[in-house]
């Protein structure tokens, strides 16, 4: 089975080696039935937060690291791009974007780099999984949600559907069998703050800082799950759907009083 990993915190990301360590300490046992080839094709530096923004109007640039690892100038999901178009020899089986450093739960998932790169792998008709390790701060533990993916992949491959990536939230932990539960993404709230300075140069220079979020309570959510010491994960939908009531489709627009 051919396995093509990525994220948005760059080649170098902690996430990213924990995550393909398990792959290769999984592929390595003896009497496993398949083997897996493992091809790394990550953003060269951080690129969190871009969402599925592409590179358009410059040339994306690979540059090979070692054998079957490539870092590559653009987006996550860029690095699909182009390894769809050619840089990888042979379409993946499947996609593994993360492990992400921070969480990828409910209203995260629009605004996720490395959700963007599981999306367009599944544009592209392949099983995808975006992986998140659900902490933001101090030395964050990958191993549970390595040893998840890891001990699960053909079963995650499984449940995967067309048009659709798994979404996948665990806490920081060193444990290799917690529990894993099926969630639906929550709903967050972001209270934004900005700092603004004026530059010499005439520009506004605008920063966010540490603002807060607010996560609507619900116990089915996948930040409830996680919350709980637990794995969530969540099958996502990556085509657009219309909100607006069906029976007006082919009809001519007008305002309702």
């Amino acid at each position: 089975m051919r396995i093509l990993v990525t994220n948005d915190d760059g080649f170098d990301a902690d996430g990213l080696a924990v995550l393909v360590s398990y792959l290769e300490r999984k592929n390595s046992l003896p009497g496993k039935s398949d083997v897996w080839e493992i091809t790394v094709l990550a953003p060269e530096s951080e690129r969190s937060g871009v969402s599925h923004a592409m590179t358009l109007k410059k040339p994306t640039k690979v540059r090979k690291m070692s054998e079957k690892r490539y870092t590559c100038s653009g987006t996550p999901a860029d690095c699909l791009i182009v390894a769809g178009l050619g840089v990888v020899s042979e379409k993946p089986d499947v996609v593994i974007s993360g492990i992400n450093r921070g969480p990828n739960l409910g209203t995260d998932i629009i605004y996720s780099g490395t959700c963007g790169a599981a999306r367009q792998a599944a544009l592209e008709g392949i099983p995808a999984i975006a992986v998140s390790c659900a902490e933001y701060k101090g030395d964050l533990h990958y191993e549970a949600c390595a040893a998840f993916v890891a001990d699960n992949l053909s079963a995650l491959i499984s449940a995967w559907q067309p048009d659709t990536f798994i979404n996948i939230n665990g806490p920081s932990s060193i444990e290799e069998n917690l529990e894993a539960v099926w969630a639906v993404p929550g709903r967050n709230r972001y209270i934004d703050q900005l700092k603004c300075f004026d530059g010499a140069d005439g520009y506004m220079y605008c920063f966010l800082t540490e603002g807060r979020h607010e996560r609507t309570p619900d116990p089915v959510s996948d930040h409830h799950a996680v919350m709980s010491g637990k794995i969530a994960i969540s099958l996502i939908a990556v085509h657009p759907v219309s909100a607006h009531d069906n029976r007006l489709n082919g009809k001519p627009f007008k305002v309702w009083a």
